[in-house]
């Protein structure tokens, strides 16, 4: 199936293309008649697998062909971070290149104004993170009483994060007549739960459960000593120096730690997490997307909005104790049908964290052996 086979409109299909979109993946090509519909939907697919087209381009469409009153607020996406409120206003600005339609991000860390003033010039598809949304609500710059189409993406991790009652608030200040579009990367009995409570007669889309692994990543691992971890970490690096690298931590403490240590060793790293300003955040995201530099550690929460093509190597420096987060880290890489690599590092403590990992992917992963040399730093 091609993209011109969906029923787009001739300037997102111009758009589409330049951009090199040439056939739609399994969730667009499924999700996308449907929101084209106007019906609620329910999407559920892992990471990479292109969620933000299946609702991005429908949207575009339906406002375009639906006539516009005021220079209101028509659609509402919400979203669990900075980083990806900024990557889906990117893709929005490519997919409406031919569109007469305006659309802005917004997040906290950074100064209001710029926002302000492109809200109150008229936005009709407004990106946001909870806590900025309904701070600029609570001020009175943002209605959201002509809304349309809200979207929750990334519900599951919004949840995880207990954006639930920030959620609630929102959905007490859009019109009850609106078309709802809930997508997320895993679907547990609780969000599905509260999917059913927002949504009217939703149509549901599952396409590549989150227990599934990409078949182009290569998987092993390294059953080490937490001393260990360091050293091994400082070879790895070295010896694929060419390559970029997006490490995991659990906490925002050993991501900084681990840069540290890292640039001690003379390899440049930087970190991206939480507690990070948005501009040091991005500066890095920038830096290594360019290969500006080559080994970026971060955090899961913030890892949400890191979409490269082309990454590599993925190395989960600690196991999440989530099996499920587990997948998403590693479909940072292997994208697209590119080959990736994901190594992992796990200490005494985190075997029963590789036990449920394996037991949701289904498989044993390849344990890899490490010698001395493996461990010599020099």
């Amino acid at each position: 199936m091609k993209f011109n086979e969906l029923n787009i409109i001739d300037p997102i299909l111009k758009a589409i293309d330049e951009a090199g979109y040439t056939k739609p993946t399994e969730i667009q090509s499924q999700s996308i008649p449907i929101v084209l519909t106007g019906s609620d939907i329910i999407g559920c697919a892992q990471t990479g697998t292109g969620k933000t087209a299946s609702f991005a381009i429908p949207i575009l469409q339906n406002l375009t062909n639906k006539p516009k009153h005021s220079k209101g607020i028509r659609t509402l996406i919400l979203t669990p971070t900075r980083e990806l409120a900024v990557q889906i206003n990117d893709n929005f600005a490519l997919y409406s290149k031919y569109l007469p339609i305006k659309h802005l991000a917004i997040f906290g860390g950074v100064n209001q104004k710029p926002q302000v003033s492109t809200i109150k010039n008229g936005v009709d598809v407004l990106i946001a993170t909870p806590g900025r949304l309904l701070d600029l609500i609570s001020q009175g710059f943002i209605k959201l009483n002509q809304i349309e189409i809200l979207v929750l993406d990334e519900a599951d991790r919004m949840l995880d994060m207990g954006f639930v009652n920030d959620i609630k608030k929102v959905l007490k200040l859009v019109p009850a007549k609106r078309q709802t579009l809930f997508f997320s990367a895993t679907m547990p009995k609780q969000i599905r739960k509260f999917a059913h409570g927002i949504l009217n007669n939703p149509k549901e889309v599952n396409v590549t459960p989150v227990s599934s692994t990409a078949n182009t990543i290569e998987q092993s691992v390294y059953h080490v000593d937490k001393k260990e971890k360091e050293p091994l970490l400082i070879n790895l690096l070295k010896n694929n120096s060419n390559n970029r690298t997006l490490v995991f931590t659990r906490t925002k403490h050993g991501a900084n730690k681990l840069v540290k240590s890292l640039e001690k060793s003379g390899i440049s790293a930087a970190a991206i997490h939480g507690n990070k300003t948005q501009n040091a955040r991005q500066k890095a995201l920038n830096e290594f997307k360019s290969e500006k530099l080559k080994v970026l550690i971060a955090t899961d929460i913030a890892a949400r909005g890191i979409d490269i093509d082309m990454l590599p190597n993925v190395i989960n420096y600690e196991l999440p104790n989530i099996p499920e987060t587990y997948v998403h880290r590693i479909g940072r890489t292997g994208r697209a049908g590119k080959e990736g690599n994901a190594v992992s590092f796990c200490s005494h403590e985190e075997k029963s964290d590789l036990v449920n990992i394996e037991k949701l992917i289904g498989f044993k992963i390849r344990v890899q052996k490490i010698s001395i040399k493996t461990l010599k730093t020099s």
